[in-house]
């Protein structure tokens, strides 16, 4: 009753229309028991996934992508839209890994410094006041280990300053819950959303130029990828092309069931154009990038996202052209953070983290089954979305993961041999087992 109650006071509720299976192979044919076994995953009764799309790379080269579901669930008045090669998604927190491909080319243009304090940037001092000499670098904020928190949240509009909010005695600081008490900076790793809300800001600051804006001149234009960071200047086919995310849980409480309708939580835009972010017109460049969210707001598709695994795998170079220095590669994978043997220098997320470089996840334990396939990359959870970008760079071979949607809460299907769910590890281990292991 209560389920029912609260759905009824929803605007717009999805029917609840099966996944679309992905257009099946020939009997016989390359990856045709794959299709079959990752549609099943996707159809699994206690756990329904709205979309999915995948891709992995071996040996440098794409050797499987499939999309399963539907990008856009429909309604009594409009039509389902399935999931395609050109889907964008909203990829949670492996925008942090592609805003750090943005900041590591400002610092080759000498613009960022990886180690100085970031004040200098910021145009204020920022200390944790708990430790006020010790000075945060942006090679901290990077690897979590500045000692910011989110307690306090992580995004604001765009009429607030980070001033505001981080300073002690300014209008927004309040009880001060964003800064840790224990630990200062560069003792103790802590995931944290808001440092990258910082390093969008400074980003901003050292180049002049809005965050959105400046992330497609640094990283989107030069590999060719559709999307974006601000939904309101997609193009109309990219709009038309972006994936609603859904849950089949209220989108402001946390009932979940499976016997819901789906419910579009972010990205739906089946009647009209996406509104540019509240206040953006009257924004102060350099004062507060969150309202484009550095930490998770990236559209991009399964397929850019291969593109960018590839110039990983190709020591920084795109189509003949350089994107990154080998160098710079190197500084932003070299492990910043690892947990010591006591477990007494970080926070794993119930193991979830082990390790950790500059904008990137160490995946330490092997991502698929058996422990195999360790690599660097990031992973993403928000709205329904689930996704994976894991890449071994050594092997040249690497998997992607984009998850659009969720019928169950996913804490109910934890993994059996690592921190993440049940139906990651079973698309990750598919792929392996079928593509990368050959």
């Amino acid at each position: 009753m209560l389920g029912l109650a609260l759905l009824g006071g929803l605007q717009r509720v999805m029917a609840a229309v099966p996944p679309v299976p992905a257009a099946p192979r020939a009997q016989g044919t390359p990856h045709a028991a794959l299709d079959a076994e990752l549609a099943a995953v996707v159809a699994e009764p206690a756990c329904t996934l709205a979309s999915l799309s995948v891709l992995a790379i071996r040996r440098g080269k794409v050797a499987y992508q499939q999309q399963f579901g539907q990008r856009f669930i429909g309604t009594a008045d409009l039509p389902s839209r399935p999931v395609t090669a050109r889907t964008l998604f909203r990829i949670a927190s492996i925008s942090k890994m592609m805003t750090t491909f943005g900041l590591m080319r400002l610092v080759e243009e000498g613009k960022l410094d990886l180690d100085a304090d970031v004040s200098r940037y910021l145009g204020f001092a920022l200390r944790n006041p708990h430790f006020p000499t010790a000075p945060i670098s942006l090679r901290l904020l990077l690897s979590h280990r500045s000692s910011l928190r989110d307690e306090a949240g992580y995004s604001w509009p765009a009429s607030t300053t980070l001033k505001s909010i981080l300073v002690p005695g300014e209008a927004n600081h309040g009880s001060g819950a964003m800064w840790a008490r224990e630990h200062g900076p560069g003792t103790y790793f802590t995931y944290a959303n808001l440092g990258w809300g910082v390093i969008g800001t400074i980003m901003e600051a050292a180049s002049g130029e809005r965050f959105d804006r400046l992330m497609r001149r640094l990283l989107l234009d030069p590999l060719g990828m559709h999307g974006g960071f601000n939904p309101a200047e997609f193009s109309d086919d990219d709009l038309a092309n972006l994936a609603t995310l859904y849950r089949k849980r209220t989108t402001d409480t946390e009932v979940w069931d499976a016997a819901f309708p789906w419910i579009p939580q972010v990205d739906d835009y089946s009647l009209r154009r996406p509104a540019p972010p509240p206040g953006i017109d009257a924004y102060v460049v350099g004062t507060n990038a969150t309202p484009f969210s550095p930490t998770g707001g990236l559209r991009v598709s399964a397929a850019d996202m291969g593109t960018v695994m590839q110039m990983l795998i190709n020591d920084g170079m795109h189509r003949g052209q350089r994107f990154l220095k080998p160098a710079t590669l190197h500084t932003m994978f070299t492990r910043q953070w690892r947990l010591d043997p006591q477990g007494s220098n970080g926070d794993t997320e119930h193991g979830l983290f082990r390790a950790w470089g500059l904008g990137n996840q160490h995946f330490t334990e092997g991502v698929a089954e058996g422990g195999h396939f360790t690599g660097v990359g990031h992973l993403g959870e928000a709205y329904g979305l689930m996704s994976v970008f894991v890449v071994d760079l050594a092997a040249r071979s690497g998997m992607v993961a984009l998850v659009g949607g969720v019928a169950s809460d996913p804490e109910k299907y934890p993994g059996i041999y690592s921190s993440m769910t049940r139906f990651e590890e079973r698309i990750l281990s598919a792929m392996y087992r079928r593509v990368l292991a050959l």
